[in-house]
């Protein structure tokens, strides 16, 4: 993809929530990238020319009988102050709840200029017994994933938590959101928090559904444009390594998943909102395009040229250069374009984004990809 090699200027990162610049969160701008299945392939350039608006012109943007699924999941406070045993400083980053009450944790450096933020910490730590506020304690038990060698280093590590309260209590009381170095100065908890947030669980903030806001919602419903909930549990970002992603708990109702099908036998659209709803219904949704309920840790990956089963269209924000959600706006393009063309159409988004200094990130822009008509079922 072209726009895997441009780099992204520092100023496109958003460096603060909107509200501080005095905007609504649904006055984050929006680029919709149009999708024309009957293009022509050979003049893709100015046919896809991406409509710039603000997030708050969704409901005419979408049509009566057309799906919005969104991630439920809260925000933890999973950002804990820690030390090593010999004393060093170090941040400690909860992810992803693992079977047998163990978590998946991040350790990481801070670096030697404060405004810089922190860094993974790489060194062999199994079997460190991290130090936490209030007489909590994390033990490392082996590099995750596990590949045979407990003195390797690693990003992330299996642990167990020793906390003296329920894990929620805990966070609330001594945990903060987690926060990199392009966001300089901490938010409430509040700031992480999307309007659908109703199962505490996500390490970082499922941020596609950030610019949601209550009235906008209701215009929504007043259009006829439906919304239904899943939960995936996100686990921590690989910024620095663009890994893919690990394995995330989620969950599927069997009324979202009865929706889903009743909207594509209808003809209707199912647009996902954020990359991780995408992730949990492809987990769910079989060869024939039916989606069931379903929960779990799921491991799927969507790469470039997946064929999508679930969703026609995608709402998020503008991702790294090099991120692996980049393969899923990709997979969500050439769902209804051939590959030259979507991938034509999503370079041109990318640098028109970056020409018209949309902002990245959690607090930034963001990004529709709309199909004009719902996809073939077959």
């Amino acid at each position: 993809m072209g726009s895997a090699s441009v780099e992204l200027p520092a100023t496109r990162h958003a460096t603060e929530p909107p509200e501080a610049r005095g905007l609504r969160r649904d006055e984050v701008r929006l680029m919709v990238s149009h999708l024309d299945p009957d293009a022509d392939v050979d003049d893709i350039a100015s046919t896809a020319v991406p409509e710039h608006l603000r997030f708050d012109a969704l409901p005419r943007l979408l049509r009566a009988g057309d799906l919005l699924v969104v991630n439920a999941s809260a925000t933890l406070n999973a950002s804990l102050d820690a030390r090593l045993s010999d004393g060093t400083r170090v941040e400690l980053h909860l992810s992803t709840e693992l079977p047998g009450g163990l978590r998946t944790v991040e350790v990481r450096a801070f670096a030697t200029d404060a405004t810089s933020g922190t860094k993974p910490f790489r060194q062999p730590l199994a079997g460190e017994r991290v130090h936490l506020p209030g007489c909590g304690h994390a033990t490392l038990l082996s590099p995750y994933p596990f590949l045979g060698d407990l003195a390797a280093a690693s990003r992330l590590w299996a642990a167990v938590l020793e906390l003296p309260m329920p894990l929620d209590a805990y966070l609330q009381r001594f945990g903060a959101p987690i926060r990199y170095g392009y966001v300089p100065q901490p938010w409430p908890a509040e700031a992480y928090q999307t309007v659908f947030a109703t199962a505490p669980g996500s390490a970082e903030m499922p941020s596609a559904g950030r610019p949601f806001t209550r009235d906008l919602v209701s215009a929504l419903f007043a259009g006829g444009i439906a919304i239904a909930p899943i939960v995936l549990h996100t686990g921590v970002s690989s910024l620095e390594d663009h890994e893919p992603p690990y394995e995330e708990r989620f969950c599927v109702p069997r009324q979202t998943a009865d929706r889903i099908n009743r909207t594509h036998a209808r003809g209707g659209r199912v647009i996902a909102v954020g990359t991780t709803v995408v992730r949990a219904l492809e987990t769910v949704t079989d060869d024939l395009g039916v989606t069931h309920p379903g929960e779990g840790w799921t491991s799927f990956i969507v790469k470039p040229d997946y064929a999508l089963r679930a969703i026609d269209g995608l709402i998020t924000g503008l991702h790294e250069p090099r991120a692996t959600h980049l393969a899923i706006i990709q997979a969500v393009a050439r769902h209804s374009l051939p590959p030259a063309a979507a991938q034509a159409a999503i370079d041109r988004a990318y640098r028109e984004a970056i020409d018209r200094e949309y902002l990245w990130h959690e607090f930034g822009d963001s990004h529709l990809i709309l199909p004009a008509l719902p996809a073939a079922r077959t």
